[in-house]
């Protein structure tokens, strides 16, 4: 009896101090065992001096407002100072926060510096005013795989308050950005979302959780970050709401209106359309089957519309790689377009699903970018069930993975887990300077796979100061030794190698590199060009 009364004081107190400081992740794996892995948090705190981050070059359009907060890290108060200002543009020295109108068309570039009791940083930016947008890979918040349809005006505000408590800002993050639900709908299950769909001008009418439109992104813009927002080229979206078939102009210029910064066009419903011959407008199927112009034209019809507001409004095609959209999205005027399917269901398959978007690694350029999907880590809902979030079956090492390999791949960084439940480990994954800098690198390049075998592979990125970002992954169910020779990256001589994760110097080294790579993780390193 005493045995059984300790076994299960055990088990208690072990659930007890799972719950109070949880510090291993448990995942079922392919062949039905379990791994565990601890949950290290690798990326070392800020320091209180301050520390610059962000893109080298942003894009902007001439005439238009002109919005950017200044990433930077390190104790408040922070005093900015911006050399190079050009006419039009001031900056806010307790903020950080660049705003105006954007200049005449050119580049300009300024000496960013700024200035606390523990120090000072300095970063050059140059802004690029032209008709290219996103010159580096967008980055942000997506509601949609933490709150589907239940989403309001509320959560997107404190998602904007806690990208700026959290410090995600402060390492480059800038959009909120609202899935779909925001609209009415004929028909859901919550009475609050049912409603007309547009009102007697045929304008879109939010449903009763999104009370005013503007004032939520002028709420946004107040803190210096970007608004989201998403819709449909087909009648309906998705989730059944309203979409935008035979409004599209009018429903863009309602979005620029508002005061929104960006776009997700998703395929949903046009599908049928795209058959419908009765629209004389929509190029016809052959055979059956919709033609590249098909899968193109709604794309191009909300490209145009879109370059003709008086707003700077990122693009993102949602149609899922159809008609192979990685070559004509950009030529339709998209700055992004998803690749694949939705990630949600694939989770398990990351490191299958980020192999396969880099087959089209030659189409990643500044302004041009692949787009697997959003990164999912921290508390998601299951995106089958559409449940309320929870904290990611995913192991540790293979949120790092994730995180690497989205950075690796020029692909932009969206996060779509809960805000609110933000913890230490997941801000420590999202939120490593160095790991982004590679994303935001100004040369734009995604990776070059070097498969080793059929568990191990390299990434390699050039960037854009001459040094290569490698990361190392272990796919397989233990961990590996992997060896990364530096003939392989055309590269003679000794080199610095760096850990970019733990932003740390590993020292020299000749001919080769070699690291044991966790199971389902990854070694990140920087081959400095020295």
């Amino acid at each position: 009896m005493m045995n059984k009364i300790l076994y299960y004081t055990i088990v208690l107190a072990i659930a007890i101090l799972g719950q109070i400081c949880p510090i291993q992740s448990f995942s079922q794996n392919t062949e039905g065992g379990l791994f565990a892995s601890e949950r290290l948090i690798l990326t070392p705190k800020p320091k209180p001096s301050p520390r610059i981050n962000g893109p080298l070059v942003y894009g902007a359009r001439p005439g238009n407002p002109f919005l950017y907060p200044i990433p930077c890290q390190g104790e408040r108060q922070i005093r900015f100072l911006v050399k190079g200002l050009p006419p039009g543009l001031t900056v806010d020295e307790n903020t950080g926060i660049i705003s105006g109108v954007t200049p005449a068309k050119g580049k300009y570039s300024l000496l960013i510096t700024a200035t606390n009791s523990k120090g000072k940083s300095t970063r050059e930016l140059t802004i690029v005013s032209g008709d290219k947008l996103a010159l580096t890979p967008p980055m942000g918040w997506n509601h949609w795989y933490a709150h589907y349809d239940r989403i309001t005006d509320q959560m997107v505000r404190e998602a904007a308050d806690i990208m700026i408590s959290s410090g995600m800002a402060d390492v480059g993050y800038q959009y909120v950005n609202i899935d779909d639900c925001w609209m009415n709908s004929p028909k859901h299950n919550d009475p609050k979302r049912v409603g007309p769909l547009r009102d007697d001008q045929g304008n879109l009418i939010p449903n009763s959780y999104f009370p005013d439109m503007s004032a939520l992104t002028d709420y946004i813009h107040s803190k210096g970050l970007k608004a989201g927002i998403y819709t449909s080229p087909g009648p309906l979206t998705c989730g059944g709401f309203a979409g935008s078939y035979q409004h599209e102009e009018q429903d863009a210029r309602q979005f620029a209106d508002w005061g929104f910064d960006f776009l997700k066009y998703d395929w949903c419903s046009y599908g049928k359309i795209a058959q419908n011959l009765d629209d004389p407008r929509i190029p016809e199927p052959i055979n059956g089957k919709i033609t590249l112009e098909g899968y193109q034209y709604p794309y191009k019809l909300m490209g145009e519309i879109l370059k003709n507001q008086n707003r700077d409004i990122v693009f993102n095609l949602c149609q899922y790689g159809m008609g192979e959209v990685w070559k004509w999205g950009a030529s339709v005027g998209g700055q992004s377009w998803r690749t694949s399917g939705d990630l949600g269901f694939e989770l398990d398959r990351i490191f299958e699903v980020a192999l396969k978007n880099s087959e089209y690694r030659q189409y990643s350029k500044p302004g041009e970018w692949n787009d697997p999907d959003y990164i999912q880590i921290g508390y998601i809902g299951h995106s089958h069930k559409q449940g309320i979030p929870e904290l990611t079956w995913m192991p540790p090492n293979m949120q790092y993975a994730y995180m690497s390999m989205w950075s690796l791949m020029a692909a932009p960084l969206i996060y779509s887990g809960d805000m609110s439940k933000l913890d230490e480990f997941t801000i420590n994954v999202l939120c490593n300077p160095e790991v982004i800098e590679v994303n935001q690198d100004p040369l734009g390049e995604a990776a070059m796979v070097i498969k080793q075998n059929e568990e191990l592979f390299l990434m390699v990125k050039n960037l854009a100061d001459g040094s290569k970002a490698v990361g190392m992954f272990n796919r397989g169910n233990n961990d590996a030794e992997m060896t990364l020779n530096f003939s392989e990256l055309q590269l003679t001589g000794k080199h610095l190698v760096r850990d970019l994760w733990r932003q740390k110097d590993l020292g020299r080294y000749n001919r080769k590199f070699v690291a044991q790579v966790p199971s389902k993780g990854v070694v990140m390193v920087k081959i400095e060009n020295k």
